[in-house]
């Protein structure tokens, strides 16, 4: 991300690009926190002091680990639920035993003193986390170099930052900082923030997910804000456009005012949607779900209005653990939890999406040139079928509670497909051999690679319904990485070639009978829900934050006037271009 400033630096005032992660405008005084990170003192110890090093490691990890429960346990009623789960991370982070043995390596082998042992490990570990695949197991890396900074600050003795005074009581404030954990986010939380900015994070950066709960804007991935940007500096965030400007002109500053009456008072009007039925016009019932990633989540959801939940990925009860897969006791108690928290609407839940490319797996394989093209996903759950048919019995298990779905990743081959079933059967046959209640569930599969959308007839043979995971989808339609900075650009949602397979999807599934969904961004991005719905999609599934924007567009529309502009936009050579065309008498959101 790069720092521009599109009238220079006279009267408008300087511009930052970052990420948009969390909505809304900010006004206010920029304070700037340093960046934490401590200088490791690097010095061999003798064969003698090796205990005591160790003694020192194991001192600094049980006191941040006190830490960090006190402020679990010091959370206040109001607190968002992600902050708590944030928090557990760390300390699962503190415990895994991939940081703990590899820092005892360095200091027992090569003698190295705690504090070097300890960045070395981090420098071992983080190289694993760049080569990850998934975009929300590699922002983790932020969150181990925050739990190895907590535990360097006690070594070094230096006290934890303080969220700053600020002389001005009642003045908005701006938080800029080069990152921020869970913790920071607890402390700061308590001051008059009114936005983040940070120089490091991604769009599933912890930063990002608690901004959003929090509903504060927030940009991230300014990488210049900590250059441009000055203690007490007035600053404008826009989270919608990531974009920072600082030392805005008094023209730029009074139409960011309107704009935030603008989005107060459009608040207000989606939130008397929230219990609204979710009907177009011309009477076309559509469902909207959540998409959520722990089960503390599922209440949220239920609260935001959401009908059900179309995506509960179950990656977290994975991470952590130092190699140790989790046991079938624990995630049932997990997705049981999640189906209770649903209060009788549906929850359905994606079998676990990692694989050989991730440090959480055993064993897992050094070199790997293409993890996107790895032992991922459904092929690791059926390379590793005792670990695939725990975490099924757990999910049959939890089925007994409520309605539950289940939901297979990365799925291209039929073989695949009447091998995971197969799982499904077996799984269900070693319950009743042991007399355990389970219950009914559908079974389902994302369409994410472009294999599946071409061979999308031979799927529904075989599932009771289908989800679009748009993310990965565009991903390898496109050959683009979209964390990948050099062509993020060229990631491209209204892609012809994409837009085809998505329509394709959903036609065939109406033909079919069988519901299709849509679970990745485009289902949350309201300037695309119009299209959508002439395309025939009537299941969307996003972040719980995004159901009341996309269902205002929902009621305002009417589907059946939507057909033919689709299908135009569908055989456009630039599909952009007809977005503004869209019909009702309105234009599509920008």
């Amino acid at each position: 991300m790069k720092a521009h400033s599109p009238a220079g630096q006279g009267p408008t005032g300087r511009a930052i690009q970052g990420l948009a992660v969390s909505r809304g405008v900010a006004i206010g005084r920029a304070v700037l926190v340093a960046a934490g990170r401590m200088e490791a003192v690097h010095r061999f110890v003798e064969p003698e002091q090796v205990q005591d090093e160790l003694a020192r490691l194991r001192g600094a990890r049980d006191a941040v680990t006190l830490e960090l429960q006190r402020l679990q346990a010091e959370l206040p009623p109001d607190a968002p639920q992600e902050l708590a789960a944030l928090l557990e991370v760390h300390v699962l982070m503190l415990q895994d035993e991939l940081l703990a043995s590899g820092v005892r390596h360095w200091i027992i082998e090569r003698l190295y003193n705690a504090e070097w042992a300890l960045t070395t490990q981090l420098e071992v570990l983080s190289r694993q986390f760049d080569e990850m695949e998934d975009e929300y197991l590699r922002e983790r890396k932020a969150d181990l170099e925050q739990v190895v900074e907590r535990m360097l600050r006690q070594l070094r003795g230096a006290a934890a930052p303080q969220p700053p005074a600020h002389a001005g009581e009642g003045t908005p404030l701006v938080l800029v900082a080069h990152d921020l954990g869970p913790a920071d986010m607890l402390q700061f939380r308590r001051t008059p923030f009114v936005g983040f900015v940070t120089s490091a994070g991604g769009r599933t950066s912890h930063t990002a997910i608690v901004a959003r709960s929090m509903d504060i804007p927030a940009v991230v991935g300014a990488r210049a804000a900590s250059q441009l940007v000055r203690q007490d500096d007035w600053i404008i965030v826009d989270g919608d456009a990531g974009l920072v400007i600082v030392d805005p002109a008094p023209e730029v500053l009074a139409r960011y005012r309107d704009r935030q009456q603008q989005i107060a008072r459009e608040r207000e009007q989606l939130a008397r949607l929230r219990h609204m039925p979710s009907v177009t016009r011309d009477g076309q019932a559509v469902e909207l779900l959540a998409n959520i990633e722990q089960p503390e989540d599922a209440a949220v959801a239920v609260r935001a209005g959401a009908v059900g939940v179309g995506l509960f990925r179950t990656e977290f009860l994975f991470m952590g653990r130092g190699g140790r897969l989790p046991d079938e006791e624990a995630q049932y108690r997990a997705y049981r939890a999640a189906v209770e928290g649903m209060q009788g609407l549906p929850l359905t839940i994606r079998t676990v999406d990692v694989g050989a490319d991730k440090p959480l797996e055993r064993g897992a394989r050094d070199g790997t040139l293409n993890p996107a093209l790895g032992l991922r996903a459904i092929r690791w759950s059926l390379a590793e079928p005792e670990m695939f048919r725990t975490q099924l019995r757990a999910i049959l298990r939890a089925a007994a509670h409520g309605k539950v779905r289940m939901l297979f990743p990365m799925l291209a081959h039929l073989t695949e497909i009447r091998q995971a079933i197969a799982q499904v059967a077996q799984a269900r046959a070693e319950l009743d051999a042991r007399g355990a209640c389970h219950g009914p569930v559908q079974l389902g599969a994302m369409i994410e690679i472009p294999a599946a959308a071409l061979m999308v007839r031979q799927f529904l043979a075989h599932f009771d319904f289908l989800s679009i995971g748009t993310n990965d989808l565009i991903q390898y339609a496109l050959a683009i990485d979209r964390a990948d900075e050099a062509v993020a650009e060229l990631y491209d949602p209204l892609h012809p070639a994409v837009l085809r397979m998505v329509a394709d999807v959903i036609a065939e599934g109406a033909r079919a009978g069988k519901p299709v969904s849509v679970c990745g961004e485009m289902a949350g991005d309201p300037s695309l829900t119009r299209l959508l719905l002439g395309l025939g999609l009537r299941s969307f599934s996003m972040h719980p934050t995004q159901l009341q924007a996309v269902k205002r567009e929902i009621l305002q529309a009417d589907a059946g006037l939507l057909v033919d502009w689709a299908r135009q936009v569908l055989a456009a050579d630039e599909p952009a271009a007809c977005l503004a065309l869209a019909p009702d008498g309105s234009a599509a959101a920008a």
